[in-house]
């Protein structure tokens, strides 16, 4: 049905009326109790206390004492690792891959056994309210491309990554230089033409690819202007692993820079916590994205990014869940994990200041939405992905809409979540 009201056609709308809180900012949270907001042609019209009068012939969807916040976005998560979580988290990084991790992602060959696993992992994002992420695979292209359907039926969004390995790695998991380029690109053609999934460059970590890899899926990149994801500096011996494999390279990310793998394209660099001086200056290229994930560093013994030293010298700092390093999917986890890991370092280094709750939520949301372009938050003009929360859980008092969603981070699960909206619809 078109409605028309003076020169305007109020085609394609819809309205919600509920408590809506994001982060413009990430110091402050914008909250509007019981307000309008309408959505038109996928994204945010405007937020209104009163409903304006040229509106009223709309339907609005009233969820009543609700909270409305824009849905979560992962930046880092490996599709494969689902069901290692909380397994053989007694053990540091090296040791952690080779003894589980490796053995595991062997098994994805098997097209019945990715099916079983990535039909799990991603109804467990669609569940916790996960509705954009960018998503490690494995070598095996079949099973990759599983993981896109099963992303596909539950009509959320994602960047996934064929991994490449072609040394220091099990025989099992490597493939020559030639194969594992050649099936990047195969991978790339297949899926470029996805609305809401992308193919991004996934180069493991630099141990596991030869110079020559590097450099080709660095070209690559630029080439057909593809973003880059993958490891660095996460853990002490893998920093040291690295000086000795490329030796002519100042630093870990100058291993990447080098061969056109950091911040030429949209660049996710996970974990960061062992920079030097010089690669925290690289660091700040508008490109690049730190990825906090603080359950995966401390569950392996790795270390605590200094995440609120990174923010206050302006460089873009998204989160992650890591999975399975970090022992659960769910975002509002991650977030906090992360301001209780910055409590754990001012602790012990008073100077380094603590990560507010509305920098973690800014984090999960608007910047890690950047990835994707103008979502994560309720301004005008971003794409509108949201989900609904109403918990039941008994409270000695009423809460105001800032405490429900509080509660919620730190006591709330997935089945508070009624609803999820990704693009202005319903999913």
């Amino acid at each position: 049905m078109i409605i028309e009201v003076g020169d305007e056609i109020l085609n394609d709308l819809k309205i919600l009326k509920g408590n809506f809180i994001f982060t413009k900012e990430k110091d402050f949270f914008e909250i509007h109790e019981k307000s309008f907001l309408i959505i038109k042609n996928k994204r945010v019209l405007g937020i209104y206390k009163n409903l304006p009068k040229k509106y009223e012939p709309i339907k609005v969807k009233d969820y009543k004492d609700a909270i409305i916040i824009p849905s979560f976005v992962d930046l880092h998560v490996h599709a494969p690792q689902y069901l290692q979580q909380g397994v053989g988290l007694d053990l540091e990084l090296i040791d952690w891959l080779n003894k589980y991790t490796f053995e595991n992602e062997m098994k994805f060959v098997n097209e019945n056994y990715a099916k079983k696993i990535y039909s799990a992992f991603v109804k467990d994002l669609y569940d916790n309210g996960t509705l954009r992420s960018c998503i490690f695979g494995t070598i095996h292209n079949n099973s990759n491309q599983i993981l896109i359907e099963e992303i596909k039926k539950r009509k959320i969004s994602a960047f996934v990554g064929k991994v490449n390995m072609d040394q220091n790695a099990p025989e099992n998991l490597l493939q020559t230089t030639d194969d594992s380029l050649k099936e990047t690109i195969e991978f790339i053609d297949n899926n470029s033409k996805e609305d809401l999934i992308k193919p991004i460059i996934t180069p493991r970590f630099a141990p596991s690819c030869s110079l020559d890899l590097l450099k080709k899926l660095g070209d690559l990149s630029v080439k057909k202007k593809i973003p880059v994801q993958t490891h660095l500096s996460e853990n002490k011996d893998e920093v040291k692993w690295v000086k000795s494999l490329f030796p002519s390279n100042k630093n870990y990310s100058d291993v990447y820079l080098k061969n056109q793998l950091y911040g030429m394209e949209k660049t996710i660099m996970a974990h960061a916590i062992y920079l030097e001086e010089e690669e925290i200056k690289m660091a700040k290229n508008k490109n690049v994205y730190l990825v906090h994930c603080p359950d995966a560093n401390i569950n392996l013994s790795s270390g605590i990014m200094p995440v609120t030293k990174y923010l206050d010298m302006g460089i873009q700092v998204g989160l992650g869940s890591d999975v399975g390093a970090g022992h659960m999917i769910s975002m509002t986890n991650t977030i906090k994990s992360a301001i209780q890991s910055s409590k754990i370092r001012h602790i012990f280094n008073n100077n380094e200041r603590i990560l507010t709750e509305s920098e973690a939520f800014y984090l999960a949301t608007k910047l890690n939405g950047s990835f994707f372009g103008k979502t994560g938050s309720f301004e005008k003009g971003y794409l509108f992905d949201a989900i609904v929360i109403d918990s039941n859980q008994n409270v000695i008092k009423e809460l105001s809409p800032l405490e429900k969603l509080e509660r919620f981070i730190y006591c709330g699960d997935k089945n508070d979540i009624i609803a999820r909206y990704l693009e202005g619809e319903e999913v």
